[in-house]
């Protein structure tokens, strides 16, 4: 049997990425049509950027630039000529989701802990407990609110399309309608799932780092309260890098080994959140599926790469 490529995607506007280790594919509907886009992916050359931890990382970036790419086509499709979206409106877009993130997900919880009178420099582990807590919470509350809007619903449909059609291409199923349905919407290499992976990890290396940090440097101790804990949020944000490559390597691992029944407890979390962000498809959004899933296969088996 011919190995399976290791393929993923995201949900964008009417439609579907996929992402092959080659190519990408989006495939949209518009109107009763649906039209796709294809993209030879850059390759990172180099013996670095295949290391374990570092290849995460990048993996992460190039991941995010295809993505928002993929979205921004993706919405120029549903536009008019004169309404086009042009790359500096992109890069703005893209500049802001990175800046509401780190303002809601990181700062904020960090403000609250802080607030309910708990202190990173005197009890690291149980403020970064509390801490990654509340984070969780906010972006869990974030996640339902978001998809109770009907856009996001479609959006979140396509999702389920995305997870829907990938399932029966691992599963040797022929791809079509049938077949994809019967499948499940959750799957454990998603994105939804490497989120919450993300976020378990940071309390983890933050528990570690803060006493690591005044140890080596005590001075710190010395400072007012609000430079030390300027200082200490800049290490947090500088160890992301680090976060999102371990994710990476866990979020492989785990999906090898997905039916073991100690690695199943370690995914259950990402698994319900996927029950938030994804959505049954119907037939109209499975065909969109279909024609990226079978459109990417062709690209990758080509001879001519």
């Amino acid at each position: 049997m011919p190995k399976k490529l290791n393929i993923g995607g995201q949900a964008v506007i009417e439609g579907i990425m996929i992402k092959g280790p080659k190519y990408n594919v989006v495939a949209v509907r518009k109107g009763r049509k649906i039209i796709t886009k294809k993209e030879k992916i850059k390759q990172r050359k180099g013996k670095f950027y295949k290391l374990p931890v570092v290849r995460g990382f990048y993996n992460l970036i190039d991941m995010l630039v295809i993505g928002m790419r993929s979205l921004m086509w993706s919405a120029d499709q549903q536009l008019e000529k004169d309404e086009k979206i042009g790359k500096k409106e992109m890069i703005f877009s893209f500049i802001l989701a990175i800046l509401f993130g780190v303002g809601i997900f990181m700062i904020l919880p960090y403000i609250a802990t802080n607030f309910i009178g708990y202190y990173e420099e005197t009890k690291p582990l149980l403020f970064n407990l509390i801490d990654g807590v509340i984070r969780i919470g906010m972006f869990l509350l974030y996640i339902y609110v978001i998809s109770l809007m009907k856009d996001v619903k479609v959006l979140f449909q396509y999702h389920g399309a995305e997870h829907k059609s990938i399932h029966c291409y691992e599963h040797n199923k022929r791809l079509n309608v049938e077949n994809i349905k019967k499948f499940s919407t959750l799957h454990p290499r998603c994105g939804t799932a490497f989120i919450m992976i993300v976020l378990v990890i940071a309390v983890l290396i933050f528990s570690v780092i803060t006493p690591v940090i005044l140890m080596i440097f005590p001075q710190l101790l010395d400072m007012g309260v609000f430079p030390r804990r300027v200082i200490l949020f800049l290490i947090r944000i500088s160890l992301l890098p680090l976060i999102a490559g371990i994710s990476y390597e866990f979020l492989k691992f785990s999906a090898k080994y997905e039916k073991n029944t100690i690695i199943k407890g370690f995914i259950a979390p990402g698994l319900f959140m996927q029950k938030i962000t994804t959505k049954n498809p119907n037939k109209k959004q499975i065909e969109v599926a279909i024609e990226a899933v079978k459109k990417i296969l062709q690209l990758e088996k080509s001879k001519n790469i």
